[in-house]
């Protein structure tokens, strides 16, 4: 084991210059510094938190009314604990790349590692490219929901326009993130994001019991197969934001102490995520099953119209989160990726926006879509190739003896966390990708059934009823709002 003098360097090689910039001299550059260049703990910690909850906060009560509320606050738990899990192998394998790399003196100064990389770096290109298909499709979609859920939110406040016309507006607003360079320039976001989400998740909380149960409430779930193993991936995907793992650690100062700020952040997201579930889910049960966003049912107020602007602001912010990694390799696929100019890499991200816009317009659904991007992406993004990654880099003696990061002691070390891999694999492609992915396609299909594709307005409310003396004309007829299940 080297001294502590000896390893510094190669700790933090990838930042040496920005700490030996020495004091900024001037109030603007302090300015600057403190709002936009964020590496430290905290900052890695803000991202974590506010990435991983963003909309998902307003379809995690239809997940409770899919899942019931035990099984609602369990799987929470579970796949919290199964989510930093993973987020920690990322983080393992992610140093391990790194230091080999820097033993054969690479310098990263202008380069963003990206989890293709580590894998291709540790694994060879097969694993590469799965990993590569993986993230991006998930990101390119987990970019589609944000928009889907801005358009979603905004209908709340102004209805005068279609969610689709919003989808629209907002598609434009979005493409502005282009000039957002990297994850080390989102400290002042990731701040702000997570007082947001903070804000309206208790928000969401004290409305449901200030509001009381509404009448005749009935929590009647879980009733059918397909809806419980919708939920349960919705919560899947809820703790699987850690796409963007490596993006993170890459933009800290310190990426070895990484390890333990996951499961920091899932605990704080559950101070989130518990109450305002349980709450919402206790107040509407059953009524959740046809509104996806927790908004549609609080009655309008001052308090309700914030938290729908403070989750639009923090939708920009998300989309920005999981757009930046596409842009990198977007970057780096054109060869603009070390280039100095922000415009010139700013135009040159532009293409990647305009197919996110296309299939939110396609695919307005807003709580289904989550849980079958989950069971399709996330499965395998965040859980199975993580887990199946560490398996194999490892698998060798002499690799095991060389690991930079040891196993924790307590964890049964090597055994203890083979036998965790392992686990998560097949719990994930069994109960994750088969059970959910079988439930999400049929719910998503469903709704391409019921909503048609492109459709003008999900689950908008409808009008309201006709005057009493139409309503004997009409009664013989069935109602045409009648949904089937």
């Amino acid at each position: 084991m080297a001294s502590d003098k000896e390893a510094e360097p190669v700790i933090i090689g990838n930042y040496v210059e920005m700490e030996t910039e020495g004091k900024p001299n001037n109030m603007k550059s302090k300015l600057s510094k403190f709002l936009w260049h964020g590496g430290s703990v905290y900052d890695a910690w803000f991202s974590c938190a506010s990435n991983q909850v963003a909309q998902v906060l307003l379809t995690l009560p239809y997940s409770f009314s899919q899942l019931g509320m035990l099984s609602g606050i369990l799987f929470q738990l579970f796949y919290g604990v199964m989510g930093s899990w993973t987020a920690y192998l990322i983080s393992v394998l992610y140093v391990e790349h790194r230091t080999r790399k820097e033993r054969e003196k690479v310098d990263f100064r202008n380069h963003v590692i990206q989890w293709f990389e580590v894998l291709d770096g540790l694994l060879g290109k097969h694993w590469r490219n799965v990993g590569l298909a993986f993230n991006c499709t998930f990101l390119l979609f987990g970019s589609v929901i944000q928009l889907i859920a801005c358009a979603s939110n905004i209908y709340y406040i102004n209805d005068n326009l279609d969610k689709r016309t919003w989808t629209y507006i907002f598609g434009a607003c979005c493409a502005t993130t282009v000039f957002i360079p990297s994850f080390h320039n989102y400290r002042i976001w990731s701040f702000l994001g997570l007082l947001m989400t903070t804000y309206t998740a208790w928000y969401l909380t004290i409305a449901s019991l200030v509001h009381g149960q509404v009448e005749g409430v009935k929590h009647s779930g879980p009733t059918k197969l397909v809806l419980y193993f919708t939920g349960s991936t919705n919560i899947l995907y809820t703790f699987g934001g850690h796409a963007v793992t490596v993006e993170i650690m890459h933009a800290m100062w310190r990426p070895e102490k990484f390890k333990a700020i996951y499961l920091l952040a899932t605990v704080y997201v559950w101070t989130l995520t518990l109450p305002s579930a349980a709450a919402v889910y206790w107040a509407f049960g059953d009524m959740l099953l046809d509104h996806s966003n927790a908004f549609s049912l609080l009655p309008k107020s001052a308090f309700r119209d914030i938290a729908v602007v403070l989750m639009l602001i923090h939708q920009f912010i998300t989309f920005g989160f999981a757009c930046t990694p596409l842009y990198l390799v977007w970057e780096k696929l054109i060869g603009l990726h070390s280039c100095k100019s922000l415009c010139k890499r700013a135009a040159s991200r532009l293409p990647v926006v305009i197919p996110i816009w296309f299939l939110a317009i396609v695919f307005p659904f807003f709580g289904p879509i989550n849980s079958t991007v989950g069971s399709l992406l996330v499965s395998f993004t965040v859980y199975i190739i993580p887990a199946l990654a560490h398996i194999f880099t490892f698998r060798s003696p002499a690799s095991r003896q060389n690991a930079v990061e040891q196993p924790p002691k307590y964890l049964g070390r090597w055994v203890g966390t083979y036998v965790i891999n392992v686990f998560v694999v097949i719990w994930v492609l069994v109960v994750g990708f088969g059970f959910g992915g079988w439930a999400s396609m049929i719910n998503f299909i469903h709704q391409i059934d019921s909503f048609g594709l492109f459709t003008k307005c999900y689950q908008c409310p409808h009008p309201p009823p006709p005057p009493p003396s139409l309503l004997n004309a009409t009664a013989a007829a069935p109602s045409p709002h009648h949904h089937h299940h």
